[in-house]
């Protein structure tokens, strides 16, 4: 048998999953947030940051103030981190071993091209000053994650919501006939079924837009010591509150080493909430499209089966089924580990966090999915009028509720009105013949037995079209 070559050894490389590689162009928008350059470049920031408010704030005495030109040089490095940066960077931390170090390092070199010589020095030292690595990584982290939320998950996510509130404006007065436990049950309409999901969905994302984003800078315990060693007479817990808080963020005045990553696992929860409830979504539309209810024909060129010529599958919202369940499997594990640490402090979170963009990765890879399904989803009302016509035993809830309130306002002949619609319609198919008939020999007022006679499967959707409103 030949040997195989070894992919791994092409250039460039190929990717190990599905998110690097097939479905790439779906979430590289989250590669600027949550990536591991993402992540050397927000530790960038923090460290420019705190040098800058450092000075700014005259913390340590006789150190000078950045000035305006040399601060926006500064941040330059920031909006300018690219290539070279996340290169130079990995041969310093190949170097140190430590990836916080790193980012020491790379930005005292930086500095040493923007502050006069003569004072390099003083102001390379308060780099990282009075800082343990946590410090740096969980306000990263923090700033990673409220710009992954807020600019890319977010919009794709309130998007779809939106656009399934559209169609369940659009859809308000389509009968449909319900089920529940799998069985035929009152009827309601398409419109306000997609209402009640698009009003869970909708719950969802008003938590995670309300989300805070926590971080802390207080040494390596929680405690300043090193702050009142090198400073005591600096308020540091204002100097920490307020450097927080300027970078967005929500200042936690009570931590081990590390911020206690409390925010993540509710956010986390929160996502994963509304991943579970976008799931509902999706197995609904795939049995109504099972059913006939939903056809797809819009912007489906491709190949349904490789076999069956006839097949348009849904593989939208079976492939959103999918990256939900990895997305959730993830989720769940950070928001239950993130939590745990021992005592002040243990590394455990430093590789879970890692995993924070995968689990991104898939929930809007699911989005994009579940969106794309949406769009190509045309209604067939005729279907379920069909399934309604074949349904009228449903009708036989409203009579007997009917005969119930005359019942007890003392109309005579409304005895036992469910045992009687039971005997009528359990465990047999009838039809509107038969339920006229029915209604016709109960001695109803004249008034209620036209309404009832009347009465269609199609017809009986109580307020559902009304219900559609409540989504504003």
């Amino acid at each position: 048998m030949r040997a195989m070559g070894s992919l791994a050894d092409l250039d460039p490389p190929i990717a190990l999953g599905a998110l690097d590689g097939r479905y790439r162009g779906v979430v590289a928008p989250l590669v600027d947030h949550l990536s591991e350059p993402a992540l050397n470049r927000a530790r960038v920031k923090v460290e420019v940051e705190w040098l800058i408010h450092l000075t700014d704030r005259q913390v340590v005495p006789g150190v000078r103030r950045l000035t305006g030109d040399e601060k926006a040089r500064l941040r330059a490095i920031v909006d300018e981190f690219g290539a070279e940066e996340i290169e130079e960077m990995a041969r310093t931390e190949r170097v140190t071993q430590h990836d916080v170090k790193a980012v020491e390092y790379f930005l005292k070199e930086r500095l040493s091209t923007i502050a006069p010589a003569d004072e390099d020095r003083g102001l390379a030292e308060l780099i990282h000053f009075c800082c343990t690595s946590e410090d740096i990584n969980n306000l990263s982290y923090a700033l990673m994650v409220q710009g992954a939320v807020e600019d890319v998950w977010l919009p794709r996510a309130t998007a779809l919501v939106e656009k399934l509130a559209t169609m369940a404006s659009d859809l308000r007065d389509v009968a449909l006939l319900a089920h529940t436990h799998g069985q035929p049950a009152t009827p309601t309409t398409m419109g306000k079924e997609l209402a009640v999901l698009t009003w869970r969905l909708q719950r969802q994302l008003r938590r995670v837009e309300d989300a805070e984003f926590l971080g802390k800078l207080n040494g390596a315990t929680g405690t300043y010591g090193a702050h009142l060693a090198a400073v005591p007479g600096a308020d540091w817990e204002d100097i920490s509150e307020s450097f927080v808080e300027g970078l967005g963020l929500t200042w936690n005045p009570l931590t081990t080493q590390i911020e206690s990553h409390d925010w993540q696992a509710e956010l986390y929860a929160d996502i994963a909430r509304f991943n579970r409830v976008l799931h509902n979504m999706c197995t609904d539309v795939w049995t109504y499209i099972s059913m006939g209810y939903f056809a797809q024909v819009r912007g489906q060129g491709t190949v349904g089966s490789s076999t069956m010529p006839h097949k348009v599958n849904p593989i939208r919202f079976e492939n959103a089924e999918a990256n939900l369940e990895v997305s959730n499997a993830l989720f769940d594990v950070l928001a239950a580990t993130l939590v745990q640490s021992r005592l002040q402090r243990d590394l455990t979170d430093s590789s879970m966090q890692r995993n924070i963009g995968v689990a991104f990765g898939h929930s809007l890879l699911a989005i994009d999915n579940a969106t794309r399904g949406l769009d190509g989803l045309d209604a067939v009302p005729a279907a379920m009028l069909a399934d309604l016509d074949a349904n009228w035993e449903v009708l036989g809830e409203p009579i007997q509720s009917a005969m119930r309130a005359l019942g007890a306002q003392g109309v005579p002949g409304m005895e036992e009105p469910y045992e009687r619609l039971k005997e009528l319609t359990r465990g047999r198919r009838i039809g509107q013949v038969e339920l006229v008939e029915f209604v016709r020999g109960l001695g109803l007022p004249s008034e209620v037995e036209e309404r009832l006679a009347s009465l269609t499967p199609a017809a009986y959707v109580g307020l559902a079209p009304r219900l559609v409103d409540h989504l504003g």
